[in-house]
């Protein structure tokens, strides 16, 4: 189904144009088998950096586009319908340059976003550790400060693009214990004490590489540290928001392919005489999906209108990302029940959504914790 989209300029109409030329002809047709084999598309981020993806939403300056947050989100939401992986380590490659963007020295920007946002060198976050997943304040990993250096020690978990990225940005302790003792470091991949593990064996998203990177006594100049020293919690809720409204993109995404792989199938599949699509049992469970996955774009674009304008969206984006990943998972469950036997093989691109959905879900904040910051702005 055709997505009514309307744009600020014909310079967006044309760049989105090119984004859905990319995701239909070389993103759909590697999906399957690039998840199938788990091999990381490097490739494909390096084309999307090379014509501007990567530095939509970031200022000229820099060799960015300047365009909005809520243009962003559609080109992502385009990106994951071809390919969810794709589109999800251009979000988070994004997410790392945003850090940078937002709290890095001038000087630290101006030499290394030039080439991070043109797709030449690839960025990657570190927060999660074994035991301090939801809750940062748990972080271990510590970062002691030795003349004009910091050495850092410890082990980050679930880092998306882990063992691949050139960068990190690494959230350690170099104060008290509490949110009140963190910051926020880069780290050049390349740096001795650098270990990324093997990649996590994971449901979905296979050929996106997640892995535990482990520091050992990793010496990083002080003027890499972004924003300030014990006020890392500070960076770590920008790239939350801007996280999750990315997100909320990916989902809707997948639920979109999944809704029209689903209406396809019923149009064509016949049964006692006429294609399901006729039955109401059928109908309505799609005219369910297509509501829900309707309402849940109007709020991402809601919730981006807002961070383009300049205001506060931490409750509102919290909302977003658990609405538009619940439909996610609810779509595409209901999309496999749509094709029945067939829908649960890998005949069919459903079940990867599905499994893709979940995880969803969970990252950028679990959908719990989405309600507990929900709930605190009530």
């Amino acid at each position: 189904m055709k997505v009514a989209r309307t744009f600020a300029s014909d310079t967006e109409a044309e760049l989105f144009a090119l984004v859905e030329q990319i995701a239909e002809e070389e993103l759909a047709p590697r999906a399957a088998a690039g998840e199938e084999s788990g091999t990381y598309p490097l490739d494909l981020v390096k084309l999307l950096g090379k014509v501007g993806v990567l530095g939509l939403p970031f200022p000229e300056r820099y060799g960015g586009a300047g365009l909005s947050y809520e243009f962003y989100v559609q080109v992502l939401e385009r990106l994951a319908y071809g390919w969810l992986a794709v589109a999800e380590s251009a979000h988070v490659h994004v997410l790392a340059c945003h850090g940078i963007a937002a709290f890095g020295s001038d000087e630290l920007r101006e030499s290394v976003l030039p080439a991070m946002l043109a797709g030449d060198r690839l960025g990657a976050t570190c927060m999660s550790e074994a035991e301090a997943g939801s809750d940062l304040a748990a972080i271990r990993t510590r970062a002691e400060r030795d003349g004009d250096d910091y050495v850092i020690t410890g082990t980050k978990a679930w880092v998306t693009h882990g063992g691949v990225a050139d960068r990190y940005s690494v959230f350690c302790r170099t104060g008290p214990a509490g949110p009140g003792g963190l910051s926020c470091l880069l780290v050049d991949a390349s740096t001795p004490g650098v270990l990324p593990a093997a990649p996590e064996r994971k449901m979905g998203v296979r050929a996106l590489p997640t892995a535990q990177v482990g520091f050992d006594q990793v010496r990083v100049s002080a003027d890499r540290m972004l924003g300030r020293r014990n006020r890392g919690m500070l960076v770590a809720a920008s790239v939350f928001d801007h996280g999750r409204l990315g997100i909320s993109a990916c989902a809707l995404g997948i639920a979109q392919a999944a809704l029209d792989h689903a209406c396809g199938y019923a149009k064509q599949r016949v049964q006692f005489g006429s294609p399901v699509i006729s039955f109401q049992g059928v109908s309505f469970l799609l005219a369910d999906m297509a509501t829900q996955i309707a309402a849940a774009r109007a709020l991402l674009l809601s919730v981006a209108r807002m961070k383009d304008g300049g205001r506060a969206i931490s409750t509102e984006v919290a909302k977003c990302k658990l609405f538009a990943t619940d439909t996610a998972m609810r779509v595409t469950t209901d999309a496999v029940q749509v094709l029945g036997g067939s829908g649960y093989t890998r005949d069919h691109p459903v079940e990867r959504w599905m499994r893709e959905a979940k995880l969803l879900q969970i990252i950028e904040g679990t959908n719990q914790i989405q309600r507990v910051a929900i709930a605190g702005g009530l």
